[in-house]
């Protein structure tokens, strides 16, 4: 996870926009002076019209500059005129010297009035997004990696069906869960023992939510719950600890797809039971997807955590049971 220069890192990049911008502009307005110097003369003038104003009203404050004002109103509106009129012929769009913004909320600054602006918390979250520790393990593990054959054909009188005949009922319901994603809410809550490939189709998921420019946040369940410690508990006002908290727990509650794996491996007590509720309850009722993979059969959700949590997985999400071998014994043994 990001050390806590989350704050500052958003704000060197900001400060790097800016002047980006600006040098962009600069460079914009002397391409203009070279090819129409008229336009740099009527430039001049605004600047020693407005400078010249300025002086008379510092040297005589107690004079009356209404009519006045709105006379070199006037006049300015038509330099401008002249000016807009010698960008069109030659061939320049109207704005072409103007300092453009990528945000025109808070023209780049991070602030809208005194609070930071939607895009400087977007692009904080997106930081953390970035570095969930989830990118190079996409890599290794996707659907173009997936191997099927891991999974026995032979069928498990358990269930009536085989491993490889069920994976490739779950990787169908998976797919059309990515390609439906924006149109069809649902989430997803995958079974199963240890090494049967619950976490690498986690990554298969998310691998591809990513690539459709969805927020994704990969967690496990322990430092979920520790980010919801945090949160509640190490709250610091004069500490950049505290934006760059803010920010994990409104992408916990908010971003696009929520993966938590493991759930079960953390430290169960009322505070987790309680956290893991709120969290689970926002999301459902703001239509934000939630996956969760565990080593827990479902009957177990209900006595180890809550019947509120229980029914909300029961009633609320695509449930999976993967089964077969140990993928991870299979590979070491081969």
């Amino acid at each position: 996870m990001l050390n806590n220069s989350l704050y500052q890192t958003v704000r060197r990049d900001f400060d790097r926009r800016q002047a980006e911008q600006k040098h962009l502009q600069d460079l914009h307005i002397q391409e203009i002076y070279e090819k129409i110097p008229e336009y740099e003369s009527l430039e001049q003038e605004l600047i020693s019209l407005c400078a010249h104003e300025a002086r008379e009203r510092v040297m005589n404050p107690g004079d009356d500059y209404s009519e006045r004002a709105k006379k070199l109103h006037d006049y300015i509106e038509s330099i401008r005129k002249k000016q807009q009129d010698l960008l069109a012929n030659a061939g320049f769009p109207e704005d072409y010297p103007d300092l453009k913004y990528i945000c025109p909320i808070c023209r780049d600054t991070g602030f809208d009035g005194n609070d930071l602006c939607s895009c400087f918390r977007h692009a904080a979250a997106q930081i953390i997004y970035d570095q969930s520790r989830i990118a190079p393990v996409l890599e290794r593990e996707n659907f173009q990696t997936f191997n099927i054959h891991y999974y026995p054909e032979q069928i498990d009188p358990r269930f009536g069906i085989s491993p490889a005949e069920n994976m490739r009922g779950i990787l169908y319901e998976c797919k059309k869960y990515i390609d439906n994603f924006d149109t069809a809410f649902t989430n997803l809550f995958f079974t199963g023992d240890t090494g049967v490939g619950k976490s690498f189709l986690t990554h298969c998921i998310a691998n591809e939510l990513l690539k459709a420019s969805r927020s994704v946040l990969y967690l496990s369940a322990f430092d979920l719950i520790e980010a919801f410690e945090k949160h509640t508990f190490g709250r610091n006002e004069d500490d950049d600890t505290t934006f760059y908290e803010d920010t994990l727990f409104d992408s916990i509650m908010n971003c696009d797809a929520l993966i938590i794996d493991d759930l079960g491996t953390e430290n169960v007590n009322n505070f987790t039971v309680s956290q893991l509720f709120l969290c689970l309850n926002h999301r459902q009722e703001h239509r934000k997807s939630t996956i969760i993979s565990t080593n827990l059969p479902v009957e177990a959700i209900q006595d180890i955590y809550s019947e509120r949590i229980s029914s909300r997985i029961i009633s609320y999400y695509n449930i999976f049971l993967i089964f077969g071998d140990d993928i991870r014994i299979r590979i070491a043994r081969s």
